[in-house]
């Protein structure tokens, strides 16, 4: 339309666009023609531009995730190659991870050790213990585990292999203390005496409040514990944190354990974990023969040694569920769930496993 001898401001007027628009148009027709200043790419060159930039892209990020196999033996670089072959050449990846091909070829045709092959089966069984507490466990616990089950193996070689594997516990956030031992309630005798280990279930349970975090706010969670068992026997969750949270966990408790007469009930000295008021205790007083206490300071609480560990692992647990807005509103499929597998499962606390 320029060649027909229109004016600019005509033809940006007939193909409705900016000055600067039809301007930018023209540079690049001339340029693509060969005809432009110097220092202005083409069309094609812009594309070639770009691709390469994208090659660049992947090259580093190629890179950076092989970056961290050169600090592993060899053995753990020469099963990468093995595992990438298929994607990339075997010299372009020997190249990367510092290996002779010669070296990586003798390796693939040699027979395993019998070293290699019992690490193999322990990496899966520890991939399976791994799994089986939802992510929850770090190499202590999962070591705990299989002593459990009768394998025997020093906890820096399962340290060892879950490093290698990728497997690691879902790391906390920073704890947040919801316990306000600053109030005018009454408190009751400390009759525990840091007893903690009750000969028998239903003898004696603590009861600990955390949060969970979600993306509409906070949620608390109340749970009871057995401490022979070491297992959660009731829970609540809500939005706020208040004694009737509290008293629907013991509810739950009491009605799925209904305990004997000379039940103890240790908690800290919070108005709402540690049921410091009259109106408190009424669901405990209605189980004959249950008997509070609370520990004399407010700083030392053995929620701190017994239900802390458990409701933490219950923490982390409801934090991994993707769906947030359920947990919010009390639809508690996937929360019960997780505590479920809790109340079925101590934590190996019983094997000094803090």
């Amino acid at each position: 339309m320029l060649e027909e001898g229109k004016s600019r401001a005509q033809v940006a007027k007939d193909l409705d666009l900016t000055r600067s628009a039809l301007e930018t148009w023209v540079r690049q027709a001339r340029a693509d023609a060969g005809q432009g200043p110097p220092g202005v790419l083409t069309r094609g060159e812009k594309e070639e531009l770009t691709q390469l930039r994208r090659e660049v892209h992947q090259l580093r990020m190629e890179r950076e995730v092989f970056g961290g196999l050169l600090r592993q033996g060899e053995h753990v670089r020469f099963a990468a190659i093995q595992e990438e072959k298929a994607h990339y050449p075997v010299a372009l990846l020997c190249r990367v991870l510092e290996v002779s091909r010669a070296g990586y070829y003798a390796w693939e045709g040699r027979e395993a050790s019998a070293r290699q092959k019992a690490n193999a089966a322990l990496a899966e069984q520890i991939r399976r213990v791994h799994q089986d507490s939802r992510r929850t466990y770090g190499s202590p616990r999962v070591r705990a585990e299989l002593k459990a089950q009768g394998q025997h193996v020093g906890r820096h070689r399962v340290a060892r292999l879950m490093r290698e594997a990728g497997l690691r516990a879902r790391r906390r956030r920073r704890f947040v203390h919801t316990t306000d031992s600053k109030h005018g309630l009454p408190v009751a005798p400390n009759v525990l005496a840091r007893d903690f280990n009750p000969p028998k279930s239903n003898q004696a349970w603590v009861t600990d409040i955390t949060y969970v975090p979600t993306r509409e706010g906070w949620v608390y969670l109340a749970v009871v514990l057995d401490l022979f068992s070491r297992r959660i026997i009731g829970w609540a969750m809500d939005h706020c944190i208040d004694r009737h949270l509290v008293l629907s966990a013991l509810d739950m408790a009491l009605k799925g354990r209904c305990p004997p007469a000379g039940l103890l009930h240790p908690s800290d000295r919070g108005s709402q974990g540690g049921f410091n008021g009259s109106s408190q205790h009424s669901k405990l007083r209605s189980c004959d023969g249950c008997e509070e206490s609370s520990t004399g300071c407010p700083s030392w609480t053995p929620s701190h040694v017994i239900a802390r560990p458990s409701i933490r692992r219950a923490a982390a647990l409801l934090a991994r569920l993707r769906q947030p807005r359920r947990v919010r509103e009390g639809c508690l499929t996937g929360a019960a769930g997780c505590l479920t597998h809790l109340s079925t499962d101590p934590g190996k606390a019983h094997l000094g496993c803090q």
